[in-house]
């Protein structure tokens, strides 16, 4: 079983990148959409932390950034009925922070937004991991946003996205930002009052 894999990008694609090790041995590995491995170059040092899925015409790594994401993933495959690419789907779709959280208050809706996920499905994953993750409230929250969700300089925007990204509609995002007053506030701040609003 390949648990990591330490090298350099050779090459990033769609749904994947290819990290060649000291040993001048290529690897591809499926990593999720919106990645933070997109957020690097061709020839830059990576350590990817990788599951491996064997199957009987195909051996697959699946790759994350950290310990948290990896052991995510091998969570939402441990669920009857999600294979691989309905866990990455998942993940593609809501950073780990904002899966917990959706996990752990029951939201359906925003697990179901991921392709290929529909709502019984969405309710069996919280259903069978709930307790697996256990509490996960507004305080964690707070101190684990996950910076690369921000796409946006402007703080209001990069609010907005991570509310997107919690699962809220866009119109939900707006309006709970815009009741907010202050230009000085951090983006932790905004997300803080935005979820209080909603």
């Amino acid at each position: 079983m390949i648990r990591y894999i330490k090298g350099i990008i050779y090459h990033q694609m769609d749904s994947s990148i290819i990290v060649e090790n000291s040993s001048g041995i290529g690897f591809n590995i499926m990593i999720p959409s919106g990645s933070s491995f997109y957020k690097l170059t061709d020839g830059e040092e990576v350590k990817v932390h990788t599951s491996m899925i064997v199957k009987e015409d195909d051996i697959s790594l699946y790759g994350f950034s950290d310990r948290e994401e990896l052991e995510l993933f091998e969570l939402l495959i441990s669920v009857s009925g999600i294979g691989a690419k309905g866990a990455m789907s998942i993940m593609s779709v809501l950073s780990p922070n904002a899966l917990k959280l959706a996990i752990a208050s029951g939201d359906s809706k925003s697990i179901s937004k991921a392709n290929g996920v529909g709502k019984k499905t969405a309710e069996r994953i919280i259903i069978d991991l709930k307790d697996k993750l256990g509490s996960f409230d507004e305080t964690e929250l707070d101190a684990h946003i996950d910076d690369k969700i921000f796409v946006n300089d402007d703080t209001r925007s990069e609010a907005k996205i991570a509310l997107i990204s919690l699962g809220y509609s866009q119109q939900e995002a707006e309006n709970a930002i815009s009741k907010i007053k202050g230009e000085s506030l951090s983006i932790e701040d905004y997300i803080k009052l935005a979820l209080k609003q909603m």
